[in-house]
């Protein structure tokens, strides 16, 4: 090759690399990271310690208590009994022609709930029955004599009044929302001591012990011990949901199962007791009965039905053709489910003069009867 293409080639070779390194310290400027040796993979991130959860407010009901406890009350009672003595000895049977007897009083005791600022309480029926005298003792230590309005033993609930002012009243809820698994408080004076808070939950609605003719006990199992009677069972907002009322099988031993009368069926009773001095309801004389599935089985029944067990002799129901071993399986076209729900039904009547329309099976033949409803008898 001549020297001078020797020349130029070198030149231009020069000229390339020059022009090259050029452009490399461009893009070296302009993007660092393209020349940059690979770093190692970044470790993943260590794992956080674990963290303690942040405490959260304990669980409490003092709000809901010290909304409905003020309402609740003591009650005590009093009567005078008499008593036969029975001679200790021989002489003194002798000696004595005549029976002795001697009287003592008698105490007991129980709660309530006051209902409404004119001074009404509503309690149990068996808090107050055959009592001579009646006191009642407020939260706030305040004493007063209390007078009966009225009673209902059908569903062991009565109505006293106090005469006193500025009264605390309890906030009336509903008992028809409540369901099992519920928290609820009861709150009354077991073994006298006043202002006693237990709690627990709803274990059962609609419960029937057999007690009362109108049953549809809440059965819970907040504590409720002797004097606990008539005293509230609220929610956890504090309303009145029940009139706690009865235990089972204390002498057994068995804990947590208590009931209360929801607050629905004594809404009803204590306003007519106030309005009306008793309870109004549809009586037509029948004395209905249960019906076993071995008896169904046997007489050939249907699924639903109870048994006229008896009558009231004059009764609306004998008047109108009632007989007792009728089968009611029917009233106001409705089927009959249970001899508690066959009186309820006919109670629920409450205007006398309404009519009933019965279907009984007589010698498994079915008989369309009616009948009117006329107010129940006191004592029935």
């Amino acid at each position: 090759m001549p020297l001078k293409s020797l020349g130029r080639g070198l030149a231009f070779v020069a000229g390339s690399i020059v022009g090259g390194l050029a452009l490399a310290f461009v893009i070296v400027a302009l993007r660092p990271d393209l020349v940059r040796p690979p770093q190692a993979a970044a470790p993943p991130p260590a794992a956080a310690s674990p963290v303690m959860p942040t405490a959260t407010a304990a669980i409490t009901y003092a709000d809901a208590v010290q909304r409905a406890a003020p309402a609740v009350v003591n009650i005590y009672t009093a009567r005078v009994v008499t008593e036969r003595v029975t001679p200790s000895t021989i002489d003194e049977l002798l000696r004595d022609v005549l029976p002795r007897y001697r009287q003592r009083i008698e105490n007991s005791l129980g709660s309530g709930v006051i209902i409404d600022h004119d001074g009404h309480i509503v309690t149990n029926h068996h808090v107050i029955e055959n009592a001579d005298a009646i006191r009642v003792q407020l939260a706030d230590e305040r004493v007063a004599d209390a007078s009966i309005v009225g009673r209902d033993p059908d569903t062991d609930l009565a109505v006293l009044r106090i005469d006193l002012k500025d009264l605390p009243v309890a906030t009336i809820g509903r008992s028809d929302r409540l369901r099992v698994g519920d928290v609820v408080l009861a709150i009354g004076s077991p073994v006298g001591l006043s202002q006693t808070v237990t709690h627990g939950i709803v274990s059962a609605n609609s419960r029937s012990l057999g007690v009362a003719t109108f049953e549809n006990f809440i059965q819970t199992d907040a504590a409720i011990n002797v004097g606990n009677s008539g005293g509230a069972l609220i929610d956890t907002t504090g309303a009145l949901v029940g009139i706690n009322t009865a235990v089972i099988a204390k002498n057994l031993g068995v804990e947590g199962i208590g009931f209360a009368i929801p607050v629905d069926l004594v809404r009803g009773v204590m306003d007519d007791i106030i309005q009306h001095g008793r309870v109004i309801r549809g009586w037509i004389g029948i004395v209905p009965e249960d019906v076993s599935e071995k008896q169904r089985q046997q007489l050939g029944l249907p699924a639903n039905g109870v048994l006229i067990l008896n009558l009231y002799v004059g009764s609306p129901a004998q008047r109108a053709g009632v007989q007792p071993g009728d089968v009611l399986t029917d009233l106001d076209g409705t089927p009959v489910k249970s001899a508690q729900e066959a009186i309820a039904r006919v109670a629920a009547h409450r205007k006398p003069g309404e009519t009933i329309k019965l279907r009984v099976l007589r010698n498994g033949r079915p008989v369309e009867l009616s009948t009117q409803v006329i107010e129940q008898p006191r004592g029935r």
